[in-house]
């Protein structure tokens, strides 16, 4: 049975030991400070992803899987992008598998960050479906622990909350992590000068300094604003 609710006057001059999650969450906050981390930021047009969401909605397709999709695609040509560094600061360990973690807040506090596996060759539906069961399964906590842990890159997304930028920070054993905003109306210039009323977010990105470079961040938004403003391939 789901516990009590507690009211904001109960919570009021009170100290609450944090629960076993959060206790990992804060955990793994205070290990990421012993890496160099950089950011970088990209506003891409999401008016053919919002277009191509509409079409494939119907068929149980989510945003977030949706999402998932276009970031897996966009990393199987940066393989830096899900790569980390080794424990002994040694050398560069590359993962064999674009596997996207997602945040998700927990509703008793905390979050966890349930993984799509093989999310660059996994089709849409399937990991929308996927997703779907993930989410469920993570709230009722009865997800086994290879579907939270084995992540290599990581996605937070807060526009669903009207937030417009924000960035993340980096979970430990991980190269990088994407921070997405929401989508809002912007007026647009074309290269040809002209100016049209378009949807745009910004996608800030998180990522290890010992080896990933500025340029790699770069490159992997450009593949990724590429996909997400011609995303026809991602139904393929």
């Amino acid at each position: 049975a789901a516990p009590p609710a507690t009211t904001v006057s109960q919570l009021r001059g009170t100290t609450v030991p944090f629960t076993p999650m959060q206790l990992a969450v804060a955990k793994n906050m205070n290990a990421s400070l012993a890496v160099p981390e950089f950011r970088v930021s990209m506003t891409v047009t999401t008016d053919a992803l919002d277009a191509l969401y509409k079409r494939v909605k119907p068929k149980g397709v989510t945003m977030s899987g949706l999402l998932a999709k276009a970031v897996g695609v966009a990393l199987a040509s940066h393989p830096i992008m899900y790569a980390a560094t080794t424990p002994d600061g040694a050398g560069i360990a590359y993962n064999a598998h674009v596997n996207v973690a997602m945040a998700v807040a927990m509703p008793d506090g905390g979050l966890i960050t349930p993984v799509l596996k093989d999310a660059d060759s996994t089709d849409l539906y399937s990991l929308s479906r996927s997703w779907a069961d993930l989410v469920k399964r993570a709230r009722s906590k009865s997800l086994a622990p290879d579907e939270y842990t084995t992540g290599t890159f990581t996605i937070s997304n807060l526009g669903m909350f009207g937030v417009d930028t924000f960035g993340a920070i980096l979970p430990p054993g991980t190269g990088a992590i994407l921070a997405v905003g929401g989508s809002n109306p912007a007026v647009i210039a074309s290269p040809d000068g002209s100016i049209r009323v378009g949807k745009q977010m910004v996608l800030n990105l998180t990522a290890d300094h010992r080896h990933i470079y500025g340029a790699d961040a770069a490159g992997f938004l450009q593949t990724l604003k590429a996909v997400i403003e011609d995303p026809d391939q991602l139904t393929l």
